[in-house]
């Protein structure tokens, strides 16, 4: 079933490529066939404006000698039966009609035969000359001219063959047929070629992204020799692929770490009921393994509901209810809480916020974001040590953070601190009913107010832990 699939993509960059290949052809052809019907066109429309000067001006010649022969009549007959001395005699033909039932008319000879008087077209009061081609019967194609002379009474047919003229478009039309039949083979050769040079990357793009799978998430796309806009496209995909193989490495961390997490507290509820059936004991012994196992199942749903808090915070849906807090106030209520045991310590607990400074923000999540913090410190601050709740203002909205004196965090170690499960110590154990979460959490309540959360630790100077979050609560 997945053969085909993998088949298919594999087809498709070809399948692109034969289209390019269509349209730089349909383009390519299109161009060449506009410009040389343009040429065609040119050259016939200048070899009809060509003959129609020479017709006008063969025209007037006749009305000249018309006026200079006007008594003379038979002369000037005589001259345009024979056509004369002029140069273009079988060429041009010339008819000269008198009278309106031109009865009294001569011509060049033979020009009946091919050019009656009906093929010209008509003049009159409307229009007193006009311009047609006509072919004759043995094929030879003629301009002719039709002029009236209204005051003389004159009218002139003149005609021109354009024979020559009709075979050179003749044979300029086979040539073009030619260039065209060749520059289409060409276009579609060429745009062949530019199309699969052009989809050659994407095809070596999809090879390798066929080539990924989990257990080989080290391949990416060499960008060297690629073209601008598939390097572009293949150094996004690679930095696609490396967030998806860290992404990867963590979620195999984190399910480790589950694992191991839940493996703990299981193993020693299991251990503690299997001691205690093994022999007859007192109320009172059972009372201390049930008390033990509760104490186990509490780490366990602490877990839990630390792992179902995060899975809801990074719901991009999950909508928060917010609320205006005094965030001196709730520093307070913090500080208050962890009095106890920061006294159990010897650790001192102090709050530095500015008065009058307002949040928009979930009262409860802001509560235990900055109750994580505090927990984490007193964890890591020695007796004598001091751990500090403050706020005050920022340039993006409001900062709210514990800070602490103890020995700090390793630079190494500094990046992870906010990951899942991650822990600084040597050790994979942590201190009892702690499951490595704290950090995480107040992560993903940073993320949920949009804002954003920031670690720094100078060797030996302590750990500053500060959330940044929108002031208006966007």
């Amino acid at each position: 079933m997945s053969s085909k699939p993998a088949a298919n993509a594999g087809r498709r960059p070809w399948s692109i490529a034969l289209r390019l290949t269509v349209w730089y052809a349909t383009a390519a052809f299109a161009l060449v066939l506009v410009a040389t019907g343009y040429l065609y066109w040119a050259l016939a429309r200048n070899l009809d404006r060509e003959d129609d000067q020479f017709l006008a001006e063969k025209v007037q010649e006749v009305m000249r000698a018309i006026e200079g022969r006007r008594d003379d009549w038979v002369a000037l007959q005589q001259r345009v039966q024979t056509g004369g001395t002029d140069r273009d005699t079988g060429r041009f033909f010339v008819r000269i009609s008198r009278g309106a039932d031109h009865q009294d008319s001569f011509e060049t000879r033979g020009m009946n035969a091919i050019l009656p008087r009906d093929v010209f077209p008509e003049v009159g009061m409307s229009a007193h000359e006009q311009t047609a081609d006509y072919r004759a019967a043995d094929g030879r194609l003629f301009r002719l001219r039709a002029r009236a002379e209204l005051s003389q009474g004159h009218t002139i047919h003149a005609a021109m063959d354009r024979t020559a003229d009709d075979e050179l478009l003749a044979e300029y039309r086979e040539q073009l047929a030619y260039v065209l039949g060749v520059s289409l083979i060409a276009a579609a050769g060429g745009g062949y070629w530019i199309a699969r040079r052009g989809v050659r990357p994407i095809a070596d793009v999809t090879a390798t992204a066929r080539r990924i799978r989990p257990a080989h998430m080290g391949e990416r796309i060499g960008p060297a020799g690629l073209p601008a806009e598939v390097r572009d496209l293949a150094e996004t995909f690679n930095h696609m692929l490396d967030r998806l193989n860290d992404a990867f490495t963590r979620l195999g961390r984190f399910s480790a770490d589950i694992a191991h997490e839940l493996r703990t507290p299981v193993n020693n509820l299991r251990g503690e009921v299997e001691v205690a059936l093994g022999r007859p004991r007192t109320p009172d012994e059972y009372r201390e393994v049930l008390s033990s196992c509760l104490e186990e199942c509490g780490r366990l749903t602490q877990l839990i509901d630390s792992l179902l808090f995060l899975a809801r915070a990074e719901d991009p849906k999950t909508e928060l209810a917010t609320t205006p807090v005094d965030v001196a106030a709730e520093l307070g209520v913090v500080r208050e809480f962890f009095g106890a045991t920061a006294a159990e310590a010897g650790v001192q607990l102090a709050v530095d916020a500015e008065p009058g400074l307002v949040l928009r923000a979930d009262r409860q999540l802001l509560q235990r974001a900055v109750g994580n913090l505090v927990a984490n410190a007193l964890a890591h601050t020695p007796a004598g040590g001091t751990v500090t709740l403050f706020a005050g203002r920022a340039a993006a909205g409001v900062r709210v953070g514990v800070r602490d004196t103890g020995p700090g965090i390793a630079v190494e170690h500094l990046p992870y601190v906010f990951d899942r499960f991650y822990r600084a110590e040597a050790a994979r154990s942590s201190g009892r009913g702690r499951v490595g979460l704290g950090l995480a959490i107040v992560k993903g309540i940073a993320e949920l107010h949009r804002g954003t959360v920031t670690a720094v630790s100078p060797p030996g100077e302590g750990t500053t832990v500060t959330l940044t979050l929108p002031s208006k609560g966007e």
